[in-house]
């Protein structure tokens, strides 16, 4: 709790792997699927990119 109104606020994290759920609504259970869903595809896209450097960088030395 910030004392001062111009202390930065900490932001509530959106998602922690293994929190108890038991509490939460189904809006809110829906939200945070959706939030992983997003966080899987940047993550998929991430490897994706990851993968055609690697593949490029093989196939530049196996020439040489």
């Amino acid at each position: 709790m910030a004392i001062f109104d111009d202390e930065p606020k900490k932001k509530a994290r959106p998602h922690e792997i293994g929190q108890d759920l038991s509490l939460l609504s189904v809006d809110e259970l829906s939200e945070r699927i959706g939030i992983l869903r997003d966080e899987i595809a940047r993550l998929e896209a991430e490897l994706k990119t990851k993968s055609s450097t690697k593949s490029a960088a093989e196939a530049l030395f196996r020439r040489g």
